[in-house]
């Protein structure tokens, strides 16, 4: 191991690699902060510059790309609360409040140190932990993932407001019901699709996205103006505010920051999880661990709700090359395109690739934490311009949103109709949020849907049928366990919490 180490740190501090990293996170940072692209555009236009390059440069690359564009994606979440990819939409719920409230600058480098500190631990766990991490994952089986994405779901409460809890329920209903439009995977039947060929392969993440959270802000900013408090282009929002943080302020964040990248890593490490899901998981745990009086701020602008998932994230997107480098399973679609790239240098991924290609195995892993440092550099010093988005005014701003977000859509599939039905979905999104009804849940449960029933029916179908399968091994078991605990927790704490009110009251009429 420690030869390999050294074999890799040898390779990773070539001129040409170094340079490759700059590039990379320079180039995925810009076109992360772009709605619409994110991570797997990055990394597909990136395959033909990789061709004519060695296969460790040509990997350090495009893995500076997928970190850098996971990086970006932050800013657009925090300035203009259009997630550049789905790894950051979590990000947004409170780093876009921190923008209204003249914070952007805060906001930024919250999530810049977030995002290192989530990457650096998650290279250290990668370059001590993997070959052993990879035995953990294999071990997985569809029964456990599917109880993993029932614990995703029980972080659903930390997306509503106090009452608001069913409200965030039917949402999370509204986004497994939307998650079944398309053609089964498993049967090929049609399910939702209304005799319309442009549903078969049913409703993008992407365009759900951008019209439930950039086309809604945008268009409710027009309707609202200048009466509302955190509208797009504001008078406050105009102001970049304070980078600095306090010591309390880094004392607030750091045991989440901690935390969430611990947590991200292992689900980044699990196939098929991946920055989405660490994001959602380190959000409602942390909520759920705060405060009263901390809990009622997420979403409104919490620091704490801003540092968790920003760390989580970049934490995942490491851990998801424990099971490309160390099994040759892709944990996402990003990791599958860079698997392709792996395969056409004639390199195999899997439990052989230690030994037959250590310098391509242990580059990648050293060039992270380089690549970490890198993006710091760049982001810190470039907070001040890349703000200057806010300074933009909303008659320019607005249009702008809509057409990044509709060509953002468009480029994906191609389809007109996408964008007939991401405005559809942009009229009900405005409708339901003038209700108060909360939009991450929906997200949630769309994102988690397809998962949960392709690993559902494989476990039934190993089970004949049976429920058993979530008591039956230890790790499933635990997990559905958890579950259980995340779900009574708060029903405990209203109980002690109203014992003791009971009990103050019954001392003071004695007194």
């Amino acid at each position: 191991m420690l030869e390999g180490i050294l074999t890799g740190l040898e390779t990773a501090i070539m001129p040409t690699n170094l340079l490759m990293v700059v590039v990379g996170c320079f180039v995925g940072t810009f076109i992360g902060m772009l709605p619409g692209l994110g991570p797997i555009s990055a990394i597909a236009l990136m395959i033909p510059i990789t061709y004519g390059l060695e296969p460790s440069t040509g990997i350090i690359l495009m893995a500076g790309v997928y970190y850098g564009a996971i990086f970006g994606g932050s800013t657009s979440s925090i300035l203009i609360n259009a997630p550049g990819c789905s790894g950051t939409v979590v990000t947004s719920f409170d780093g876009y409040p921190l923008a209204a409230k003249g914070q952007a600058g805060k906001a930024l480098a919250i999530a810049a140190y977030a995002s290192f500190t989530g990457g650096t631990i998650s290279a250290i766990f990668l370059l001590v932990a993997a070959p052993m991490l990879a035995e953990v994952s294999l071990s997985f089986q569809s029964a456990d993932y599917f109880a993993l994405m029932i614990l995703g779901l029980s972080a659903v409460a930390a997306f509503s407001g106090k009452g608001q809890v069913i409200k965030a329920v039917l949402m999370t209903l509204f986004g497994l019901m939307l998650s079944t439009v398309g053609t089964d995977r498993a049967t090929g039947v049609e399910r939702f699709t209304f005799g319309s060929i442009d549903l078969l392969d049913g409703i993008s993440f992407l365009l759900l996205a951008m019209a439930t959270f950039a086309l809604a802000e945008a268009l409710m900013s027009v309707l609202w103006g200048e009466h509302r408090e955190d509208a797009t282009g504001g008078q406050d929002m105009s102001k970049l505010g304070s980078m600095k943080l306090t010591k309390e302020e880094v004392k607030e964040i750091a045991p989440p920051i901690a935390r969430s990248s611990v947590l991200g890593f292992f689900v980044g490490v699990l196939p098929g999880a991946g920055a989405t899901i660490a994001a959602f998981l380190a959000y409602g745990v942390d909520r759920n661990l705060a405060s009263e009086k901390d809990r009622q701020k997420f979403g409104k602008g919490s620091l704490r709700g801003l540092a968790a998932p920003e760390a989580a994230n970049n934490a995942a997107s490491s851990g998801s090359f424990v099971p490309l480098l160390t099994l040759g399973i892709p944990g996402s679609g990003t990791t599958a395109i860079m698997l392709g790239a792996l395969i056409s240098y004639g390199i195999q991924p899997g439990p052989r690739l230690f030994v037959d290609h250590p310098e391509v195995f242990w580059s990648v892993i050293i060039s992270m934490y380089i690549g970490n440092v890198v993006l710091l550099i760049l982001n810190l010093p470039l907070i001040p311009y890349i703000s200057k988005l806010l300074i933009i005014p909303r008659p320019i701003l607005v249009p702008m949103i809509l057409l990044f977000s509709i060509t953002g859509v468009y480029l994906v599939s191609f389809n007109s109709v996408d964008i007939v039905i991401m405005a559809a979905v942009c009229s009900l999104a405005i409708v339901l949020r003038l209700l108060t009804f909360p939009m991450a849940p929906l997200l949630l449960g769309f994102i988690l849907g397809g998962m949960m029933e392709d690993n559902l029916r494989r476990a039934l179908l190993i089970n004949d049928d049976s429920l058993s399968f979530l008591w039956e091994r230890p790790i499933t078991l635990s997990i559905v366990i958890i579950t259980v605990l995340v779900l009574a927790a708060p029903v405990f704490q209203k109980t002690i919490q109203r014992i003791f009110k009971v009990d103050d009251h019954a001392d003071l009429s004695i007194d």
